[in-house]
Parts: structure tokens; C-alpha cells; sequence
């Protein structure tokens, strides 16, 4: 059915996708089908595909999630057979083909269904780990990978984030050595999203011992199906994101032949380039993923203030709520339209590192900010775990610590600010 879809995607013209679509924030609710300036009316029906996969999940399956702090593997394979992995990714190789917005929609709507499916890591292993492999890896990695991660057979993840430190890529102590033909990898990573149930990890490793981290890091294909001396850590335990497994990972001797190195030979050391080449990427995806969010997070605390009764009405008829709301809506406006900007301008081979960081930013401090004041207007029972908007809270915090911290995005946006003479 997507592949259908986005055939027709394909022959609109840029104007004609756009049309005279409502933006969300236009539409009765913020999470609306139909609305949003990026999407057409095929995207709308893959929308309503994604809300359906996701309400089909039932509440006893998902209490097992949270209980054991990680999702079932079989529901990969129940998103591969919907045509949720992979989407953008070339059909060539195995992927789906979809244009690029097919997978932000995908994005918003497992962040619409609510804080109950922060994981399973669909994002990260099709919006970061097959995009790496589709740059940088050789025709050989492509379609050995590609298939399987479309079809959730093949379970994601990537480490870069060791235990000394994760922005500070000049510390990193995972090594790998020649041996041969092949390549002897020792070290570990931590705070691994999919990590706990992953069967192919893309790990960042030291590949020459002297000189500068860009020119001495480079990417591993590894294979737990094929390689010894892999081992996973415990299954981490967060204050948030429950459904979503997080693991340490352990490589002792682990023995790698020649063909494990993303790009083999061309790829030697370009590691750093290739993080720099995908990160817009993945800090639009975080991003939009934690607009969504709140958008979700807005709408249940819309209905809450107008259902709960205080002082002889509902919460919504006093003005401090219906001004903090307003407030927040203006908030959750104006990342929306940075959203859109940068979706537009990714979809077109145009977003550069300074505006994916600055998207990054600003809309993980307003995520994190705003359900804060959103959690205020359920009193009590915002604080307990069985509402969503606590969950919401504690999953929400995170976010502007992974995929680059809310500091170093001010570094690097800094760099534009005051360039280097």
C-alpha cells in the first residue's frame, strides 16, 4: 500500500503537495489528520495506517513493556510487515522508497500514540542506522543489511557514547587493530538505545592510536549473529522511556573481517565525517519527535482542564489555566514552524549543521519546559505513573541530553555566531 502512495507522492509538484493545507495548529485538534503544510492526501492515509498499527497494540502487552523496561522483538517484525522501517530508504537496496516526509509522519504518530511507545527505537534504526549504511557502506553492506532491517529481522542500534563520555569523541578508548585481513575490536559503549534486543550494531571505534579524533575514528558493522566475543550488559533501568531498551555493550577480542567496516577500505578512518554527515538527520528526527510529544501532551491536558471540576466548573473556564494554555500553544506554534522549515529544507538536500542544532535546541528546552507546565495543571495525579503526562515528564527529560546535548548545540551554534578568523 505505501509503496503505491508514494508513487502518486512522487508526480505532485512541489505546490500541489502543499496545496491549501491547514497547518495543525489551524485544525480543531493539533494532531489532526489532514493537516500539516509538509504532507499531501497520500501521506494522510499512511497517517491513519500508523494510528491504526499503534491503537492495535493492546494495554496488556504494553504494561509488559514497561514493567521489563524494554519492548517484545516480535513487534519489529509486525512493524516491518506494516511498512514502518525503513521507509525513506532506497527500494534498491531493500528499503521502502518512500519520500522523506513519509518517515517524519511515522515519527509524529508513534509520538501521538503517547509516552507508553517511546520505544520500540523505530526512529533510530531507520532514520540513523540505515542512512549511515546507505551513504557510506559498500553495495555488499547494502543489500546484506538493508532487507532484513526493513522487514524487523534485523534489530538496529549505534554506539558512540562510552562510559567516560559521549560528546567528548577525542576520549574514545574503543579500539579496534589489525590482525591480518581482519580487525580486532576491545572496549564498550553505554546508554545504547535498542541496544538490549539489537542483533547488528554500527560502533564507533579508534582505528589509529595517535592524532585528532576526525581523522582517526572509523564505523563497524557488528553482527551478533556472526561474531564472538560480543557481549550486552545489563538492561538499563531509566527514570523514563520504559518500552525503549537501553543496554551497555561489551566487545572483548571481537574478531571482524575486512568486510565489517562501513565503506571497507574507503571508509578507514572517516568515522567523525560520516557522524558529521548523518547528525542533521538524526536532530531533526529527535526534534520533531519531541514537538510531537508535547503536541500529544498539549491535547490530553486540553481535555483534562475541561473535564476536571474545581470550584464550581471545569478548570478550563479559570484564567490562569486558559492563559498558561495559550501560552503554551504560541510555544508549541513557533517549533512547529521551525519544524516544518527544516523538514522542507532537509527533503531538499539543504539543512546544514548550524539550523538542525538550533531546531534541536529550541525544541528539546520547549518540550522539557512546557509539559513541566502542563503537568501543573493535573495537580496530583500529574505526579502519578499511571496518568500519561507523568510519563511524559520523565521520558521528555532526556531529550536534551541524547543526540547532542542542549550545550554542545550551543557550541556549535556559537561557531556561526563568532566564526573562527
Amino acid at each position: 500500500m505505501l509503496r503505491n502512495l508514494t508513487r502518486s507522492s512522487r508526480k505532485l509538484s512541489a505546490s500541489a503537495q502543499l496545496g491549501a493545507r491547514l497547518h495543525n495548529w489551524q485544525s480543531e485538534k493539533l494532531t489532526d489528520i489532514g493537516t500539516g503544510v509538509n504532507y499531501d492526501s497520500d501521506m494522510d492515509i499512511f497517517r491513519e495506517q500508523c494510528r491504526k498499527f499503534w491503537a492495535g497494540i493492546s494495554a496488556e502487552r504494553v504494561e509488559k513493556w514497561d514493567k521489563n523496561h524494554m519492548p517484545d522483538a516480535e513487534i519489529w517484525r509486525e512493524a516491518g510487515e506494516a511498512g514502518l522501517l525503513c521507509i525513506d530508504t532506497p527500494a534498491e537496496y531493500g528499503g521502502i522508497g518512500a519520500p522523506f516526509e513519509y518517515s517524519m509522519v511515522a515519527c509524529e504518530e508513534q509520538a501521538y500514540a503517547g509516552p507508553k511507545f517511546y520505544g520500540p527505537g523505530f526512529g533510530l534504526h531507520s532514520g540513523i542506522v540505515a542512512p549511515y549504511i546507505t551513504s557510506f557502506g559498500t553495495e555488499e553492506q547494502k543489500h546484506k543489511y538493508i532487507p532484513s532491517m526493513t522487514t524487523g529481522e534485523t534489530i538496529s542500534c549505534i554506539g558512540m557514547t562510552e562510559p567516560s563520555g559521549g560528546s567528548d569523541l577525542q576520549a574514545m578508548k574503543t579500539n579496534a587493530v589489525r590482525d591480518g585481513d581482519d580487525w580486532i575490536l576491545n572496549g564498550s559503549k553505554t546508554f545504547i538505545s535498542n541496544g538490549t534486543l539489537a542483533n547488528l550494531g554500527l560502533i564507533a571505534a579508534r582505528t589509529k592510536k595517535e592524532g585528532r579524533a576526525a581523522h582517526a575514528i572509523s564505523l563497524f558493522l557488528v553482527d551478533t549473529r556472526e561474531h564472538n566475543g560480543f557481549n550486552k550488559g545489563k538492561n538499563l533501568r531509566k527514570i523514563g522511556q520504559h518500552s525503549y531498551d537501553t543496554a551497555e555493550l561489551f566487545f572483548d577480542d571481537v574478531r571482524l573481517p575486512a568486510s565489517a567496516l562501513l565503506g571497507e577500505e574507503e571508509g578507514l578512518n572517516k568515522g567523525f565525517y560520516m557522524m558529521m554527515n548523518e547528525l542533521p538527520r538524526e536532530r531533526v528526527g529527535c526534534a520533531l519527535e519531541a514537538l510531537a510529544r508535547l503536541e500529544n501532551a498539549f491535547e490530553q491536558t486540553r481535555q483534562y482542564t475541561q473535564e476536571r471540576k474545581a470550584f464550581g466548573g471545569p478548570l478550563s473556564d479559570k484564567q490562569v489555566i486558559k492563559h498558561s494554555m495559550a501560552e503554551i500553544k504560541t510555544e508549541i506554534v513557533s517549533v512547529r514552524l521551525m519544524a516544518d522549515e527544516c523538514v522542507r529544507l532537509y527533503s531538499r538536500g539543504e539543512l546544514d549543521n548550524e539550523t538542525a542544532s538550533m531546531f534541536k535546541l529550541y525544541a528539546t528546552e520547549k518540550y522539557v519546559s512546557c509539559v513541566n507546565k502542563l503537568l501543573q495543571h493535573w495537580g496530583g495525579w500529574g505526579y502519578m505513573w499511571e496518568y500519561d503526562i507523568a510519563k511524559e515528564y520523565a521520558g521528555a527529560r532526556v531529550f536534551t541530553i541524547y543526540a547532542g546535548t542542549s550545550e554542545i548545540m550551543k557550541e556549535l551554534i556559537s561557531r556561526d555566531v563568532y566564526p573562527r578568523k
